[in-house]
């Protein structure tokens, strides 16, 4: 359906509350906590506060391919932060990442907390921390930060904008759907054409670039995002599926995605994660 609305904007833009979509009640134009709120803390270092969401499996995807080779130091507990009920808003939640936003992890392993948030910067912080997932190479190192790059600024226009306006928006709108929908099998281009000649992002080594991209792009190329796959055609990217079924072989991969996961099939969720047998 088109939007034939037109919509002149004030010259002043105010806070509507009313607009509409999945996530209208919990978004809002100000930063900061809404209510006091106590985080729970677990027994290892590494304390993940986070939900399912792609953003989310970038992460317990890293730590459990670190503990698959034997990096004890990142054992961690994985604590559920439901959005949908505001819990990103809580007083310890916005003390680690003030933006609001999962994941959000706190490294106890030293004499004083580290707090590292945003999904790119926490896969980075534990590639640097136990020297796993990045190549020694610089200049594969360089390829390899930008395609992690490249996933933190090209995927708000496949989530925030296709995603929003496809799957969440109140109301379907032609304009935003197309020019997202564009964009979106622009990205798989990009994608496919480079996966192409190599097969992982990086080259011959499986790094944090694959980490960060396959929870979005992996799970779009197998149809499994926005339930979007027939739309976008999405069986074109024949490399991108050839790449996303690889990856998703791996074991660490497999227990990584159910991680603070409380939907779908029941076998894949493991809402919370405080020890290696809760598999």
């Amino acid at each position: 359906m088109s939007d034939t609305t037109q919509y002149l904007p004030p010259k002043i833009w105010t806070w509507d509350k009313s607009s509409g979509g999945k996530f209208a009640h919990i978004n809002r134009p100000i930063a900061g906590a809404t209510h006091d709120k106590t985080l729970p803390v677990g027994k290892h270092p590494l304390q993940l506060y986070s939900l399912g969401t792609p953003n989310g499996i970038k992460v317990t995807v890293m730590l459990e391919e670190l503990l698959a080779l034997g990096h004890g130091g990142a054992e961690y507990d994985a604590w559920l932060v439901n959005i949908q009920e505001g819990q990103q808003f809580g007083s310890d939640f916005v003390a680690i990442n003030p933006n609001s936003k999962i994941p959000a992890l706190l490294d106890r392993s030293g004499p004083q907390p580290v707090r590292v948030f945003e999904s790119g910067a926490i896969l980075w912080y534990l590639a640097q921390k136990f020297d796993a997932f990045v190549p020694k190479d610089f200049a594969l190192q360089t390829e390899c930060m930008s395609w992690l790059f490249w996933q933190m600024g090209s995927t708000p226009f496949l989530g925030g904008g296709f995603g929003h306006f496809y799957a969440y928006a109140p109301s379907k709108m032609e304009y935003p759907i197309n020019r997202f929908a564009m964009e979106v099998k622009r990205q798989m281009d990009v994608l496919d054409k480079h996966l192409a000649e190599r097969p992982y992002l990086a080259g011959e080594e499986y790094t944090i670039a694959d980490m960060a991209v396959w929870p979005w792009y992996g799970a779009l190329a197998k149809g499994q995002l926005y339930e979007a796959g027939e739309f976008l055609q999405v069986q074109e990217y024949t490399h991108v599926i050839r790449w996303a079924d690889q990856i998703a072989k791996r074991p660490a991969v497999q227990r990584g995605r159910k991680v603070n996961r409380t939907w779908g099939d029941a076998d894949n969720q493991l809402p919370e994660r405080h020890d290696a047998s809760d598999f």
